[in-house]
């Protein structure tokens, strides 16, 4: 019997997050986006995913929208993909919504869907809990336990369920935050419902722990040893976050909390910066950046800082990337290790392995950084061990 996969995507999701517009909702968001020079990402990530189910063609059916929200997609890789629901070009939230109402009409085993909290909040809205669904994340705003941790672990998950495999079916929390709110620098994240999600630990995220660090004695410690080793005449580039605003405030400099700063010699160069500015200013120059975990979720790429490209990483070099953490949050994980979703596959094979981080004032630990498969981080672990 074939899998019947239903498959939507949001192709606007996560278009404001290189751009530094903090979210993608609504249209105007959307246009200014790409008047920027965004690029939409959706459908790369959509096919990541998919990738992971090309041996298995013959056992799924996709049943999907037209065009750039599932279509294209599905059929670029082969797969037999059966349009179900069709939109405009131009794409708004409730044909999102109209698909998922048409999808659970259809029978389908599960939603596959890709975008950011707003589209999941869409898709809650029109079918509830009604029909399991599995999100992969593409958007700037990824605070909702539906997701996968990378595009490749919702397609493991989809591969388990196709494979007969059993999976647990549990209820996950449907987040989003005000997103005015959020681009002031604020996180006000609410709960919108809840709806059935494989429970498979190894590849699927937690709900996101947007709350500031509380230990203020330890996030001092933390700021004053990253001050204490900064070099003369390098650019550092400051990640978002309160551990990192704990560092801009220990040199008594302004922070974006949800932004990405530049700084050198311990004085503000620009703030708030997207993805092609940060390349225009450390462009050929001695470069360094700081940036800390997403709590509760361990991401420290691909969440929240979609301005810290594959290109500008790729200058920096893992040796140039400072992590800080408290020990409180890293324990927060349970274990997991710590996850680069850039959106580009082999980059984020190249940072896999084990990275320092900064936990106090000359205080450092090592920790994975992961790949969604565990096999390969046992392996790693067994490889750290036997050294």
């Amino acid at each position: 019997m074939a899998f019947k996969l239903g498959l939507i995507v949001n192709p606007v999701a996560g278009l404001g997050g290189t751009v530094a517009l903090k979210g993608s909702d609504g249209a105007q968001t959307a246009a200014r986006a790409i008047e920027l020079g965004a690029e939409p990402k959706a459908n790369s990530r959509t096919k990541a995913a998919l990738e992971v189910l090309l041996p298995y063609k013959e056992r799924l059916t996709i049943y999907t929208v037209n065009g750039d929200m599932g279509e294209k997609a599905a059929k670029a890789l082969g797969f037999n993909a059966e349009v179900v629901y069709n939109t405009s070009a131009i794409t708004t939230p409730d044909d999102t919504e109209q698909a998922a109402k048409v999808l659970k009409d259809c029978g389908v085993d599960l939603v596959l869907f890709a975008g950011g909290d707003g589209t999941a909040r869409n898709i809650c809205h029109a079918i509830e809990d009604t029909v399991p669904v599995l999100g992969i994340p593409a958007g700037c705003k990824i605070h909702s336990g539906v997701y996968a941790i990378t595009p490749k672990a919702a397609g493991r998950v989809v591969e388990m369920l196709v494979k007969g495999e059993l999976v647990t079916l549990a209820d996950a929390d449907v987040m989003d935050i005000d997103e005015d709110a959020f681009r002031q620098g604020t996180v006000k994240a609410k709960r919108y419902g809840e709806m059935q999600t494989p429970s498979e630990v190894r590849y699927m995220q937690a709900v996101k722990n947007g709350g500031k660090e509380t230990d203020e004695l330890v996030l001092a410690d933390i700021a004053a040893h990253v001050v204490s080793q900064m070099d003369e005449d390098t650019f550092y580039i400051m990640g978002s976050g309160s551990t990192v605003e704990a560092i801009m405030e220990e040199m008594g400099l302004e922070n974006t909390l949800l932004g990405v700063d530049l700084i050198k010699d311990q004085t503000l160069v620009a703030q708030d910066l997207t993805a092609a500015q940060l390349l225009q200013y450390t462009h050929q120059q001695s470069t360094k950046l700081v940036i800390t975990l997403i709590g509760g979720q361990g991401h420290i790429f691909g969440r929240g800082n979609q301005q810290l490209s594959p290109a500008l990483i790729r200058a920096i070099g893992k040796e140039n990337i400072i992590v800080v953490a408290t020990k409180t949050k890293l324990q927060a994980l349970n274990g997991r290790p710590l996850i680069c979703d850039t959106g580009d596959g082999e980059l984020d094979d190249t940072l896999t392995g084990y990275i320092k981080v900064t936990t106090g004032f000359n205080d450092h630990i090592m920790y994975a950084v992961g790949h969604q498969h565990l096999e390969e981080m046992d392996a790693l672990q067994n490889q750290e061990i036997n050294k």
